[in-house]
């Protein structure tokens, strides 16, 4: 009794080989796509923005500030360290930097303040 497959058991086995060959070929044939692709593609362009990174020298700043960044932002930050081999602090330097040159108001606030503490 346990030797008489049903229609639907016959197709089922003859077609679960012929998938997992399909299979097999369709993940080889990917593979073999990936590393022809990669071996023919050029090297990505460095964008500039890290070459100012790479160049931006901090060696000469003694100072530190504690400061406290979202869950997402300080994954996204190390990420990038990971990525590129940036520094943290040499990035977000360069941010603050970037930031109070190209808002020139902040420090006009920050001295107009100074002078009324005077």
């Amino acid at each position: 009794m346990s030797e008489i497959k049903s229609l639907a058991d016959q197709l089922r086995s003859k077609i679960k080989p012929m998938d997992g060959a399909a299979e097999k070929d369709q993940k080889a044939k990917k593979i073999e796509d990936s590393e022809v692709s990669e071996k023919s593609a050029p090297p990505p362009k460095i964008p500039p923005i890290l070459e100012l990174l790479r160049t931006y020298d901090n060696s000469d700043h003694k100072s530190m500030v504690h400061v406290r960044f979202g869950a997402k932002t300080l994954q996204t930050m190390n990420h990038f360290k990971m990525a590129t081999g940036i520094d943290v602090t040499k990035l977000v330097a360069y941010a603050v930097r970037e930031l109070f040159t190209l808002h020139p108001e902040l420090k006009t606030i920050i001295k107009q303040f100074i002078q009324k503490l005077d």
